[in-house]
């Protein structure tokens, strides 16, 4: 299974928790630059975790409504190893 995860400069906790889940891929964008909210979504992407403390409303509301476009699962989360388990589990992610 392959994850992006938006948001964020050090997502290390991140991806420690989606490996620990069966995740193969974890790609990372941090989002800094205006112009990264015109990235396509990858289609080898099955499952988008954004970390909503560092995305504006737009970037959100974009990627959001490509990734439903896409079929492409989206969880929201905040920031932190504790508030990424819980959306997770939450989600159903296994």
């Amino acid at each position: 299974m392959s994850v992006l995860v938006i948001g964020g400069d050090r997502v290390d906790c991140v991806k420690e928790v989606l490996i620990s889940r069966g995740v193969d891929r974890v790609m990372h964008w941090d989002m800094r630059k205006a112009r990264d909210c015109d990235r396509k979504l990858p289609e080898c992407a099955e499952c988008v975790v954004m970390m909503i403390d560092y995305l504006s409303h737009n970037a959100m509301n974009r990627f959001k409504k490509e990734a439903k476009k896409n079929g492409v699962k989206v969880i929201c989360s905040k920031r932190g190893k504790a508030s990424v388990t819980c959306a997770l589990d939450e989600a159903g992610f296994c």
